[in-house]
């Protein structure tokens, strides 16, 4: 593939873990003091499913993994690659993030209908709002990550004496019907489990702003490549991939065979 200069595209940005987060290790971040507040004073939100996946951006360049400086060349991301040749000149200056799926890290899934699940896209320095993301998705033939229904706003648990993190434990606890540790023992909503144990699990959780934003809108005080309008909280059990990973992966399975032939690489399920 042709090298691509950084200029021409950019990582995704860093998303921050909320402070009640649990499956951190020594350089992640967490959002700062008032996070909760500022989320609750918007006027919609967004809670999805954290996936348990791989980080992957198709643009009108080539599709790319956690460097942007070249298209990735990974073997697990060659379904990427392939579904990229199809769409790429429909893309124009969209940039597609989403979870690719393919190869399975901590945890596996029994209900995948796709090997690569949306969870934002960028328009310049725009990141579009939820409709948008999910309109665009459609076009293009992508489901996005599962989205949890919000029954109750945030705004409805700010209380005077209540501390911000516990506004925010009460908040998950309303909608998921559970805490949002319970919640990630469960296997969400596309049967998630570890493979190594085949006990039920889902790996956390992501909170956005439903509207369009830049990276850092100034709402908090992030530095200038973390979100300001949206946070993540990620299970404690958490593993990220190491060297060993890359040389013992394993290919995941989508629950219909059909949708093999959607990403035009019909002879995966032989392997």
């Amino acid at each position: 593939m042709t090298k691509v200069k950084v200029s021409e595209s950019r990582k995704y940005c860093r998303t921050l873990h909320a402070q009640i987060s649990l499956g951190t290790t020594s350089d992640d971040r967490f959002m700062p003091k008032g996070y909760v507040t500022s989320f609750a004073a918007k006027e919609a939100l967004v809670l999805t499913e954290k996936l348990d996946g791989q980080n992957n951006c198709f643009s009108k360049k080539g599709v790319f993994a956690r460097s942007h400086a070249t298209p990735t060349e990974h073997p697990w991301d060659k379904p990427m690659r392939e579904r990229w040749q199809l769409i790429k000149n429909d893309l124009a200056d969209l940039e597609i993030f989403g979870e690719n799926m393919y190869g399975i890290h901590s945890i596996a899934y029994h209900q995948l209908e796709s090997f690569f699940y949306v969870f934002a896209i960028r328009q310049g320095e725009r990141w579009l709002s939820w409709e948008e993301v999910k309109f665009y998705a459609a076009m293009l033939d992508f489901p996005t990550v599962p989205e949890i229904p919000i029954t109750q706003p945030l705004s409805d648990f700010l209380e005077g004496k209540l501390d911000e993190n516990e506004v925010l434990r009460r908040w998950f606890r309303a909608n998921l019907g559970m805490t949002w540790e319970e919640s990630v023992e469960t296997a969400g909503l596309l049967g998630g489990y570890d493979p190594k144990t085949n006990k039920p699990c889902s790996e956390g959780f992501v909170v956005r702003n439903k509207a369009a934003f830049t990276t850092n809108n100034g709402d908090l005080p992030v530095e200038s490549n973390e979100f300001d309008n949206l946070f993540k909280l990620v299970r404690a059990a958490h593993v990220k991939t190491d060297v060993h990973w890359t040389k013992n992966w394993q290919p995941a399975q989508l629950i219909d065979y059909q949708k093999y032939k959607w990403f035009g690489y019909e002879f995966l399920h032989k392997l």
